[in-house]
């Protein structure tokens, strides 16, 4: 608490400075960053942005908290009004340049603003924004086309929705309805969504209101770093197996559970885990099912889907965030069996899968093909966490270091061996990345899980920016 106190001191201290205009500015700017090195520049970037002349951060956040409900949380002390995007970087009200770490929260996926997405979408904008699946249009078919040939065994079927909690929500009345089962499992530490059926899946103390979850439960989280069986996969399958025969009637509907938790810290599960409990799961007359609201398309780098990763074909895989890089899509794609149990009734989305939507997500998957997004974040994923991993040799402040390709999780810890969530200093730190022009996200149950997870043509010049700015960050601690 006292290192907080200190850092709004001084955050009070800038505030005052930068109102009083009568200073010289050569004193003006010794007095504000005297205390970052020379060499701690953010990467250069052949962009200028348009002039902002809109309304700037006071009056929107005024305005904000009149008229939007009052749950909406904001990042930083002082809130900060972004009015620009281009590729993995953003622009506040100033024209001041920032390195988007955090990609929307996992979401844009190929880089703001992405010309060739931009003219995909404005062509089909300029022809019809709107019909429904009522009428033919080929942008839905051609995307659900190429959405199924990314897919591995007879995952061929596409339902498009309109975003990730839209999508859990579907998949999770298939389980039910295809099993004729109703308990649904997922795991501790889990973000399946926030609406009031997802709510349920989700197990994180933080995002769940105090209202009926119905047939849900929640499993021992098989978290390498702080879970209580380590990495060994087979001690939390069996978990799952004590779960069903003394928690259950012994059957269910469904398993869902993302291969790298995204809200929970980038936690990867054990290596192994989802092979040893889809055969539990099946057993038990249940299906299996992938979220990949964040792990899907590449950004893990070794594979195309988060679930390959473990050796896993689901039953259901649901996706959203990065399917179309800011523009409101999910899906979700299972076999033509499980498909069918929803034509017993009429099924309908009047945005899903719209024209525009479509002909976005199309271009956002051919993209990442042309610009080969994968073997990207391959490759300045592993430079950035072994660059990360040399870091936490040098401070003791992080406890873990984890993730693969672009999606990556640095915990810190006030105490390596007790795991004490750091969660004064990582607030400090969270507010001196900004200063210096980086925003990254924060995750976990305590907010101690620094989250990077940029657009995918952020590189290693990027990366190292990233690392350098956090070693400076720790040491000023």
């Amino acid at each position: 608490m006292a290192m907080q106190r200190i850092f709004k001191k001084n955050i009070h201290l800038s505030n005052t400075l930068l109102s009083l205009s009568n200073i010289s500015s050569s004193f003006f700017t010794t007095s504000l960053h005297h205390d970052f090195p020379h060499n701690l520049q953010i990467p250069p970037f052949d962009y200028v942005p348009q002039p902002y002349k809109g309304p700037l951060a006071d009056e929107i956040f005024a305005k904000r908290k009149k008229f939007l409900g009052p749950s909406l949380f904001h990042f930083y002390q002082k809130p900060l009004n972004i009015v620009e995007g281009k590729m993995q970087y953003l622009f506040d009200e100033n024209g001041k340049r920032y390195l988007d770490a955090f990609a929307g929260i996992v979401t844009v996926s190929c880089g703001h603003c992405h010309p060739e997405i931009l003219d995909a979408i404005m062509e089909q904008s300029k022809l019809l924004q709107h019909a429904t699946t009522i009428y033919l249009h080929h942008a839905i078919a051609d995307f659900a086309e190429a959405l199924a040939s990314k897919m591995p065994g007879n995952l061929k079927v596409v339902y498009f929705v309109n975003s990730g909690s839209e999508a859990n929500e579907l998949a999770m009345m298939m389980a039910r309805l295809y099993t004729g089962n109703l308990g649904m499992v997922s795991l501790r530490n889990a973000y399946h969504g926030g609406s009031s059926s997802t709510i349920g899946l989700t197990a994180l103390n933080t995002w769940k209101y105090p209202i009926p979850e119905g047939e849900i439960h929640h499993v021992v989280n098989p978290d390498p770093y702080r879970g209580v069986f380590g990495s060994d996969a087979s001690s939390y399958a069996k978990d799952l197996q004590d779960h069903i025969d003394y928690g259950t009637s012994g059957k269910l509907a469904g398993f869902i559970a993302e291969t790298i938790q995204g809200v929970g810290g980038a936690v990867e599960l054990a290596p192994g885990y989802l092979k040893l409990v889809y055969d539990i799961v099946h057993k038990a007359g249940g299906v299996c099912i992938a979220d990949e609201v964040q792990t899907g398309f590449g950004r893990t780098g070794s594979h195309y889907w988060g679930f390959e990763t473990q050796g896993v074909i689901p039953d259901i895989v649901t996706m959203a965030k990065g399917i179309g890089n800011g523009l409101p899509l999910g899906a979700v794609v299972t076999t033509p069996e499980i498909a069918s149990v929803l034509a017993q009734k009429i099924q309908f989305n009047t945005f899903g899968g719209n024209p525009v939507c479509s002909a976005g997500g199309l271009a956002v998957l051919r993209v990442i093909d042309k610009e080969k997004r994968q073997s990207h974040c391959a490759d300045v994923g592993s430079h950035l966490l072994e660059r990360l991993r040399a870091l936490k040799q040098k401070h003791d402040i992080i406890g873990d270091v984890r993730g693969r390709g672009l999606m990556v999780g640095v915990e810190f810890v006030t105490d390596r061996k007790e795991k004490t969530p750091a969660k004064a200093e990582t607030a400090v730190m969270f507010e001196k990345l900004r200063e210096l022009g980086i925003l990254v996200g924060k995750g976990g149950l305590h907010g101690n899980v620094f989250r990077i997870k940029p657009p995918m043509c952020f590189n290693k010049d990027d990366a190292d920016f990233v690392v350098d700015a956090l070693d400076y960050s720790i040491s000023k601690l």
